[in-house]
Parts: C-alpha cells; sequence; structure tokens
C-alpha cells in the first residue's frame, strides 16, 4: 500500500484527517509535526517530538488498526462526538493515526455520521478526500456501516 500524499487532507471544511508521517514526491518517508494549525488534534497514535504545540487541545486514545474491543470503540465513539462538536462551533480538527488511513478515517467517518451523513456516503468521501487506501480496514467499515453502539454492544459480548 503507498504512504499517504500529503500530511493531512480536509474532508469537509474544518474537517481534517492524517497522519504522523507521509511520501514525498521522491518516495521518502517523511515526520509530520504539527503546530498551531488546528484547534483540536485528536491522535490515535502518538510519537513524541510530533506535536501539537502547547496550548492546542489534544486528545489521545491510542488504539490498533486491528478488530477494537468494546472499550476502544467507546473511545473511538467520544473522540467522534467531540470531533463532530469542534466541526459544528466552526474550530479546526485534525484526527491522525499512523498513515492517516485507517483509524483516523473511523474516527472521522463517525464524527460525519454524528453529523447526520450516512455511513457509505462517508466512507466514499473519505477515501476520495484522503486517499483510495483510507478505511482499508474491512473490520473498520462494518463498525461504521453496522453503527458503533451495535459493534460496540456486540464486542462486548464476545469479550
Amino acid at each position: 500500500m503507498p504512504g499517504p500524499q500529503a500530511p493531512w487532507d480536509e474532508i469537509v471544511p474544518g474537517l481534517w484527517m492524517g497522519g504522523h508521517y507521509w511520501t514525498d514526491p521522491a518516495g521518502e518517508l517523511q515526520p509530520v509535526v504539527v503546530g498551531g494549525e488546528f484547534d483540536l488534534v485528536v491522535s490515535l497514535f502518538t510519537r513524541s517530538g510530533h506535536g501539537p504545540q502547547p496550548g492546542t487541545e489534544h486528545l489521545v486514545a491510542e488504539i490498533p488498526d486491528a478488530p477494537l474491543s468494546a472499550d476502544q470503540i467507546g473511545a473511538v465513539q467520544q473522540l467522534a462526538h467531540a470531533t463532530a462538536h469542534a466541526v459544528q462551533n466552526e474550530r479546526t480538527a485534525l484526527v491522525r493515526c499512523h498513515s492517516g488511513y485507517n483509524r483516523s478515517g473511523l474516527v472521522v467517518a463517525q464524527a460525519l455520521i454524528h453529523l447526520g451523513w450516512e455511513a457509505a456516503t462517508v466512507i466514499q468521501l473519505v477515501q476520495e478526500r484522503r486517499s483510495p487506501w483510507a478505511l482499508n480496514n474491512a473490520a473498520f467499515r462494518s463498525y461504521l456501516t453496522s453503527g458503533l453502539d451495535v459493534a460496540r454492544l456486540l464486542t462486548g459480548l464476545r469479550g
């Protein structure tokens, strides 16, 4: 899978999706350091020195790019709600993970669902605006299409 071609991309006005690394035109992996470009930064993967700058609201919940536990789905729901709230209040938000494909895509898509979008539409939008490789995690697409409440309940039952 190719690396992302930009540090971050705007999915809808004020809502950005990205990663901690991107691939430059020469094919070299480059770090992404966030300063004060955004009002809210949501990190699902973290590395020291990648920002954001002090004073920027920063929410962190490290989750795997793999099937999630009920608690991890709950964290995604909380982060998506905070992200949707920021966008509703015309604050800029960046949701990021390692490359800005799956984990960030899950939170961005769920935030848009909170804002009234349909799951299939947001999956397509994320893939168009970030990368065709975004949301390639089938479990994450299933969570979105079934609804995170249902996914959390079913995951909790498997326990």
